[in-house]
Formats: C-alpha cells, sequence, structure tokens
C-alpha cells in the first residue's frame, strides 16, 4: 500500500495539473456543462494533511467521522434538500447522506461506510443506488463497505486496543458541538473525543491551492449574478425579486444549487436591519425610487460559499450625496483594511482600521466632529459599524478556526466583540472583509444619550441620515505573503456601479481601482470546466 507520504505527493501533483492545465486525472465533482470540475484529490490532500497533523502530535490509530443524516420537515416526511456535514465533507467530499467515513493515521488509507439502500421500494421510487465499487470510483477511497461492516471492520482494525479519534469541540459561532460519530457497539472502543477536533479546525482555516479554486470559481458565479442583479433592479420591484434573479442566475450559470445563507436584500430604511431576510423579515418590501439596495448574498458550490454585499442606489437617478458620502465612506475602509492585510497582522487591528475609515469619512460629512482616535477610545465605531468587519470562510460562510484554545481570545470592546475571530493572520486563510455604516435608530439615540459619545456627533446632521438604512460592502480575501488577492470581482467604485446600473458590461475592459486587489477571471476557454482563467485588465 502507498504509504502517507505517497498519498500526499500523489494528490498534490493531481490537484497542480488540474489547476495548471485544466485537466482532471481521476474523479470530479461537476454540474455537467461548464461547470467547475473539483478533483477528488482535493479531499485525498486533506485526509493526508490531516493524518500528518495528527501523527506529528503523536496520536496514532483510526479517525472517524459520521456525515449528515436526512432531515425530513417536524412530523411530515417531506425531506429538505441535502446538504453535507462540512467536517465530513472536508475529509471525504461524498454527496450522500448516513456515511461514515474512516482514515488510518499510519498510511492514510480511507475507507467509506454507505447505508445498504437495495430494496425494491427504494430503487422504484429513488432509483437504483450505486454499487460499492462505484462509491469507491466516485470518491476515489481505497474501500467501500455498508455500515453494517463498520463495527467489525474497526474490530479488525483496532484489535491491538489502539484509539478511535472523534469529533467533538465547539463552534465558537453557533455555540453548538460538532457531533462525534456513534453507533451501534461502538462503546466497545477506546475512543478519544480530544485530539481531533483542535487539529482539523485549525486545519481548516488554511485552505490549500485546490480550495482556493473552489472558492475562485463560487466568488466569480456569485460576483456575475450581483451585476446582473445590479443591472435589473428597479423602483416597483419587490425585495425578493432580487433574491430570486440571483438564485437563478447563480444555479442556472453555475451549478449552485444551494446558497451558503440565507440571502439578504435590504432596501430603503431596511439595510440597518444586519440580518434582514429572516422568516419575520422576508425580503419583502417595495422597493422605492432613490432608495439604497444593500444585498448580501453568496452561492455554494460543492459546499464551498461565497459571502458577498453589493450596496447600490435603486433608480436612474444614481447616489446622492449623502449616499455617495457613506459609500466611499465604506469603500475607503475596504481599501485601508487590504493596504494592511497580510500574514502576521493582527484581525482586531483590522477591524479598527475599518472602524477608522468610516468615522474619517463621516467626519468629512460633518456627521460626526472631533478627533477619530478619541472617537475610536469612544467606541464611537460601533455606533456605525456594530458588527465585527469579517469572518473565516470556506466550507462554511461562518468557518470553524476563529477562537481555538490556542488562539487570541474575543475582546469584550464593543464593535471588537462581534469579531468572530481575533487571531493572527496566516498565509493562506480566506476571509470576508465587510465593512459597513449603518443607522440604526436604538444605537444612535444611545450614544446621543451617552456623554462621551455625543459630544463628537452633529445630532442636526446626523437627522438626514435617520431612515436611510445603510451601506455595507464585501468581499472574500486570500491571505497571501505580500497582501490579498480578492477573490469577488464586484462593481466596486462608484462609476464602476453606475455603468453597470446604466447597462454596461461586466467585467469591465479596465481595472478602475486596482488597490481593491481584485482577481479578474473568465470561465477557461479551452477546457470546459477547467481552473478559471486569470485575465489582466489594463
Amino acid at each position: 500500500m502507498p504509504s502517507l507520504a505517497d498519498r500526499r505527493s500523489v494528490s498534490e501533483e493531481q490537484c497542480r495539473v488540474c489547476l495548471e492545465t485544466g485537466s482532471v486525472a481521476g474523479a470530479a465533482y461537476d454540474q455537467g456543462l461548464a461547470t467547475y470540475r473539483v478533483p477528488m484529490a482535493l479531499h485525498a490532500l486533506n485526509r493526508a494533511r490531516l493524518c500528518e497533523a495528527l501523527s506529528a502530535a503523536g496520536a496514532s490509530g483510526v479517525v472517524l467521522l459520521e456525515g449528515g443524516e436526512q432531515q425530513t420537515r417536524y412530523d411530515t416526511d417531506h425531506e429538505p434538500v441535502f446538504r453535507q456535514e462540512s467536517y465530513f465533507q472536508w475529509l471525504f467530499g461524498v454527496a450522500e447522506p448516513g456515511c461514515y467515513g474512516a482514515v488510518r493515521l499510519s498510511d492514510g488509507e480511507a475507507t467509506l461506510f454507505v447505508p445498504d439502500l437495495r430494496s425494491e421500494a427504494y430503487e422504484i421510487f429513488c432509483g437504483a443506488p450505486p454499487a460499492l465499487a462505484d462509491f469507491e470510483a466516485r470518491y476515489e477511497v481505497e474501500a467501500c463497505r455498508f455500515v453494517d461492516d463498520l463495527a467489525p471492520w474497526l474490530d479488525a482494525e483496532l484489535e491491538g486496543g489502539e484509539t478511535l479519534h472523534v469529533l467533538r469541540g465547539l463552534n465558537s459561532d453557533s455555540g453548538d458541538y460538532a457531533k462525534p460519530a456513534s453507533f451501534a457497539g461502538d462503546d466497545r472502543f477506546r475512543k478519544d473525543r480530544d485530539a481531533l477536533f483542535p487539529v482539523i479546525a485549525d486545519l481548516r482555516t488554511i485552505k490549500t491551492p485546490a480550495e482556493i479554486e473552489v472558492l475562485r470559481y463560487v466568488n466569480y458565479v456569485s460576483s456575475m449574478a450581483h451585476s446582473e442583479v445590479m443591472r435589473a433592479a428597479k423602483a416597483g420591484m419587490m425585495e425578493y425579486q432580487l433574491e430570486s434573479l440571483f438564485q437563478h442566475h447563480t444555479y442556472t450559470h453555475g451549478g449552485c444549487r444551494h446558497m451558503a445563507y440565507t440571502c439578504i436584500c435590504a432596501c430603503g430604511p431596511n439595510p440597518a436591519v444586519l440580518h434582514y431576510g429572516h422568516a419575520g423579515a422576508p425580503n419583502a418590501r417595495l422597493i422605492g425610487n432613490g432608495e439604497t439596495a444593500l444585498l448580501d448574498m453568496g452561492a455554494e458550490y460543492h459546499c464551498y460559499a461565497a459571502d458577498i454585499t453589493c450596496s447600490f442606489p435603486v433608480g436612474a437617478e444614481g447616489f446622492t450625496p449623502d449616499q455617495q458620502l457613506v459609500y466611499e465612506a465604506v469603500l475607503a475602509a475596504q481599501v485601508a483594511v487590504y493596504e494592511s492585510l497580510r500574514p502576521g497582522a493582527a484581525w482586531p487591528d483590522m477591524h479598527r482600521a475599518a472602524e477608522r475609515a468610516v468615522l474619517e469619512g463621516l467626519r468629512t460629512g460633518g456627521v460626526v466632529r472631533g478627533d477619530v482616535d478619541a472617537m475610536l477610545d469612544a467606541d464611537l465605531g460601533a455606533v456605525f459599524m456594530p458588527h465585527g468587519l469579517g469572518h473565516l470562510i470556506g466550507l462554511d460562510t461562518h468557518d470553524v478556526g476563529g477562537y481555538l484554545d490556542k488562539d487570541p481570545p474575543r475582546s469584550e470592546r464593543p464593535g471588537l466583540s462581534k469579531l468572530r475571530t481575533a487571531r493572527v493572520i496566516r498565509e493562506g486563510m480566506v476571509l470576508t472583509v465587510e465593512p459597513g455604516c449603518y443607522f440604526i435608530d436604538r444605537l444612535l439615540d444611545d450614544a446621543l444619550a451617552d456623554p462621551k459619545q455625543a459630544a463628537f456627533v452633529d445630532a442636526g446632521r446626523l437627522a438626514a441620515f435617520r431612515g436611510s438604512g445603510g451601506v455595507r460592502l464585501e468581499d472574500d480575501v486570500v491571505v497571501r505573503s505580500d497582501g490579498v488577492e480578492n477573490l469577488s470581482i464586484c462593481p466596486r467604485t462608484v462609476a464602476e456601479v453606475l455603468a453597470v446600473k446604466g447597462g454596461g458590461a461586466w467585467p469591465p475592459a479596465v481595472d478602475a481601482a486596482p488597490e481593491l486587489r481584485r482577481a479578474w477571471v473568465v470561465p477557461n476557454p479551452d477546457v470546459a470546466g477547467g481552473a478559471m482563467r486569470r485575465v489582466s485588465l489594463t
């Protein structure tokens, strides 16, 4: 059998060939037509990385993960479309529910365990299930067995008393715990519930080139959808129609069946509701002429997420002076972060840089006055940007690894306390950069009632912005050794937004804002479903 080093070398080479030539040597996931072909070697490489890291920490034995289960709606038999559990997806890339996956740490050999669905009823209603050999070929694992064989297989694999490593750990965003694998007879094995989680969660924070290419693809699809929605948005439409257009484009042109999160299509005063679009506020407002639209929407492909926000005025008249003031303050905050974000930077410092830029923009417009450093000391930045600057992104929109035990703890300061990580940034991380400026009555009233904050605010000038909602701009960026690479290629400058709203083409012929570090790409013209082709805009 191949050694662990050999498995890593082979999978890295397969991924490299896929990125450089567009060709996939082995099995791949795609949605047909020219949708991106994701090599299963991506997951083989992740398995090798995990085995190396756990072995280096002194672990031995077998890692066992349990995949997601098909859910039903309450007490009915309606089955929502299944989406795989993310840790299981990271290791195996398996689309089907009800599976387990085992990886031998010594050599990285992977065995998949799938439910035995062979029955007349299943075949009539769902089609003939794949054979075990088909699963092996589809996911490029060394062996595939039925779930009923899991316990006997582990008896043989761990007969010397070796350890079964299962997943358990706290997700710092949800407050929930990752579910350890469980199955009939599992109590007879020696389990370790502590070693796996911190290692696999930390590995997920650093994306391989193959993972970044999937993120690049879903960002391209989502960026093009955003530009289409921006072009189509008109007064008299409903917010949900913008959501529908985005979903249609990403599925029709990108093969993205799932959204990465609930779409936020907030217009008029609604951008002041940070997570608008929920069941109690379901993107159901009639859009008025001249209102600001804040659209936070991202698709998902092979479970990898895009998270992008565009803001723009609805109507032919374009930005009012006050709308442009707020918009350009937020855009300046993005640029300020991109100028400083690189390996070794502390994420809370990036948040502060964004707050500073927003406050400086508001000071230019007379909304606030005084020394910006003093404003920051008074936590005034959190009044206008009450959320964190951004978050890790990957197989989950709010990806794992934000607050592991080894990393800096969450701040208690307003604004900073909302950060989903306080980590020192490392090369290979992918994060959202999403500064915003909002006019939320509750926060504005509290600030005006607080003498240390009210001293900086022109209440009369501020009144003109109440009810206008706010602006957020959000991109997904890869941290490189010398800075960032921006995977999101949306219209960003005022001129770009107005051009697209007026029916102009996107992407443009010229990059009007190289400081945004947008990595321009087009679909591969030579290999259908191949890696995106990098282009340079003059």
